[in-house]
């Protein structure tokens, strides 16, 4: 039981966030320094953990409320830190580093509850669940994710169809273009074939990605009605931080990693080879297991506590923060990732 509540641990983005908020000054770029900088640190000098559990273990710890409680709690954070973080940069009483370092900390926060929370949210079956993870994406203006990512990504990864897998080669800054844009495209397309195929009208109050661009509007009327226009500019910068740290993580997630496709035209079945993975056990608290990213394609509704290592599946050189900061400086990305892949994919 006491080791369960390892994943406290993670509450220390949000903390940190507040941190940043309320004190101010320097203080304001704190989220950005642990996230980039403590917990990187710290996992170069931890082993990874490549312990799986029992299925009596699993079992009992995938019926535990307590992972999911982790989870919910995250939404009240999520809002009352953006409520503070806006009432804070429209005040017009900050210094210029201070914002920066605001929307940076706060931006932060968005992509790993906004989105990190949320995508574990969305993959679950329940109403309130799925309700609860649209509502956290919306923070982020990128509740398109929610179709895009089952419907589009799990069936596509490691594939060129899927513009959230890299290809050999693509540097991170394009990566971000094609993806975001894809994600948004394909969102549409996906709901509208869903519609078409239960014979219903595609521009109807029934085609959830109408529903989603009313969400975002009505986000950004009310955070306009409470904090004005500068107040839309800051929640839209921490929503543009949150999604570029999403497709950073998805990027580093597959990178060069492809399937084959067969003679038939299909494409191999997705295994643990065609995501990487990262046993770094502070990266996996902070990021609710989201490293161990081959055990989640392999089954999407597995919960995030129960997730698997396979000894198959390819490894990062270094955990998730890391890895992401590397991929920032793309030729020292793909000396080190590069030679990595080529044994893979052969």
């Amino acid at each position: 039981m006491f080791r369960d509540l390892k994943y406290l641990i993670a509450y220390l983005v949000p903390a940190s966030a507040y941190i940043a908020v309320l004190w101010q000054g320097w203080w304001s770029f704190l989220t950005v320094v642990l996230a980039f900088g403590i917990i990187p640190l710290v996992e170069q000098f931890a082993e990874g953990n490549t312990h799986n559990m029992s299925e009596r273990e699993e079992a009992e710890k995938a019926a535990s409320p307590l992972f999911d409680w982790l989870l919910y709690l995250n939404l009240p954070l999520l809002f009352g830190l953006l409520w503070l973080y806006l009432t804070a940069v429209t005040s017009g009483e900050l210094a210029t580093f201070e914002t920066v370092g605001m929307i940076l900390s706060v931006g932060i926060t968005v992509g790993s509850l906004g989105i990190n929370v949320a995508h574990e949210l969305g993959h679950r079956q329940t109403f309130h669940e799925t309700l609860m993870a649209k509502i956290m994406l919306t923070s982020a203006l990128y509740t398109q994710f929610n179709i895009e990512h089952n419907r589009g990504h799990h069936r596509w990864v490691a594939t060129d169809q899927d513009p959230s897998s890299a290809r050999p080669g693509e540097v991170l800054y394009l990566f971000w273009l094609r993806s975001i844009w894809g994600t948004y495209v394909n969102a549409w397309r996906l709901e509208n074939a869903r519609l078409r195929q239960a014979g219903r009208a595609v521009f109807s109050l029934r085609n959830e990605m109408i529903w989603f661009q009313l969400a975002h509007l009505g986000y950004l009327v009310l955070v306009w009605w409470q904090f004005g226009w500068r107040g839309v500019g800051f929640a839209m910068a921490v929503a543009v931080v949150g999604f570029l740290l999403l497709e950073t993580v998805n990027y580093i997630e597959h990178y060069g990693l492809r399937r084959k496709q067969l003679a038939s035209g299909h494409y191999e079945t997705v295994s643990p080879r065609h995501s990487w993975n990262s046993n770094h056990e502070l990266g996996r608290i902070f990021l609710y297991e989201l490293t161990r990213h081959s055990d989640h394609h392999y089954k999407a509704t597995r919960k995030y506590q129960v997730l698997r290592h396979f000894e198959e599946s390819p490894q990062l050189p270094h955990g998730y923060p890391a890895s992401m900061l590397l991929a920032l400086v793309p030729p020292l990305w793909f000396r080190v990732m590069d030679k990595r892949i080529r044994g893979i994919n052969s």
